[in-house]
């Protein structure tokens, strides 16, 4: 990936953490992690967005459980 490319991926994660923490939505370590990981380019925004949903799956279930 190009210099351009990783810099406009990470100004789009700052935007987005901008705009939750705007919003009062916390953002978990988890999608940190996976943002800085697309930001390199080392995961495709696809893999992000199925290993978000995969743990947030989890993280309800796990909650369903516990009530």
């Amino acid at each position: 990936m190009d210099q351009q490319t990783r810099s406009r991926r990470i100004a789009a994660v700052k935007a987005a953490d901008a705009i939750n923490a705007i919003e009062g939505a916390p953002v978990s370590g988890y999608a940190r992690r996976l943002s800085a990981l697309w930001a390199r380019g080392e995961i495709t925004g696809e893999e992000m967005k199925s290993s978000l949903m995969n743990y947030y799956r989890k993280v309800a279930a796990e909650e369903r459980r516990h009530s």
